[in-house]
């Protein structure tokens, strides 16, 4: 018997990454999977099952989960997105700041990690290392599916009706948008017509600025830039179908789904030069620009705004490379807990 952790996913309100993530798992596994909640199921397990969870945890928000762990009542296996809370705490809600290091250190006794990029998986054992914590957890790799929108992967590349650029992502610090927001102003006052499309709620702690921010530029470019707050998957379908390119200036990440789902619906992807965006970017469809140099994003803009060869070209590569499934990210972790 597979458990696998609903304890959060299954209230949740909104469709976080790691929502995301919990979902599709346990769509795609279909009847491998046994959905359970903490506590209400933690005397049924016997040795030989598997408790698999892709949730963050501590014992304070599950009181008696750690020493359930630690009397290995079964066998233990978990998904490990990423260490942000520890490299950027200065942008994370202070609660997962708090968490992180005990999450962490809790993995270590697990038999199984499944990390979602090799970047996390060595931001993991390094933080192992660093806390001199005997592992016995064996860390391997999984691959997030690029069809998390669901439907049929697009062959050809879209024929948008204008320069139309799509950021996803909830609004804050961490994701950037206030970076693409500089670039569109300044190249918007140069009279480079394009429309800039974001789609994301807001972070209650860190995003009011930026909200704040987008209803000026609003006002200064009228109909030049949109913020879906609210977006449904069906209505993200279509505004990639609408897009020219999505932009994905991200300062941290465990994987990058967004760069992944645009790909799937053959649009290319502008992104940050991260070790993390690489290993996906790398197979071809996106554009990676660094941070610290916003002449080049601005470049970058302007040429696919405008050059029709340029675009082509990289759409192109975005249709034809290869992309993972979530039914092989499933299929990977079913037989893993064989």
């Amino acid at each position: 018997m597979i458990y696998f952790d609903v304890t959060q996913t299954g209230a949740a309100r909104h469709h976080s990454g790691l929502n995301r993530v919990n979902v599709r798992l346990r769509t795609e596994a279909g009847n491998a999977f046994t959905a359970v909640a903490w506590p209400n199921w933690s005397r049924r397990v016997r040795p030989d099952d598997w408790f698999l969870t892709t949730e963050l945890f501590s014992e304070a928000e599950r009181p008696g989960l750690t020493e359930w762990l630690r009397s290995r009542p079964c066998r233990l296996a978990a998904v490990f997105h990423d260490a942000i809370p520890l490299r950027h705490p200065d942008i994370t809600w202070p609660q997962s700041v708090a968490r992180h290091p005990e999450y962490m250190s809790l993995l270590a006794g697990f038999d199984r990690v499944f990390a979602v990029s090799e970047t996390s998986r060595q931001d993991l054992l390094s933080f192992w290392r660093w806390q001199e914590r005997p592992a016995r957890a064996e860390v391997s790799l999984l691959a997030l599916g690029a069809d998390g929108l669901g439907g049929d992967r697009r062959t050809e590349a879209p024929d948008p009706r204008g320069p139309l650029f799509l950021a996803v992502g909830i609004l804050e610090p961490r994701k950037n948008q206030a970076f693409l927001l500089d670039l569109a102003e300044e190249l918007w006052s140069e009279h480079v017509v394009f429309a800039l499309h974001l789609a994301g709620r807001v972070n209650p702690r860190f995003g009011r600025p930026l909200l704040t921010r987008i209803r000026h530029l609003q006002t200064r470019f009228p109909g030049l830039l949109v913020h879906h707050r609210s977006a449904t998957d069906e209505a993200l379908v279509l505004l990639y179908r609408q897009a020219r390119a999505t932009l994905f200036a991200t300062r941290a990440e465990g994987c990058g789904l967004p760069v992944l789902e645009s790909l799937w619906q053959g649009v290319p992807c502008l992104c940050s030069d991260l070790p993390v965006l690489r290993e996906t970017a790398d197979g071809g469809g996106c554009l990676l620009l660094p941070l610290e140099q916003p002449e080049r994003w601005k470049e970058a803009l302007r040429t696919l705004a405008r050059d029709e060869v340029a675009w082509r070209r990289l759409a192109g590569s975005a249709v034809v490379r290869p992309l993972p499934r979530w039914s092989e990210a499933a299929e990977t972790l079913v037989r893993a807990c064989a």
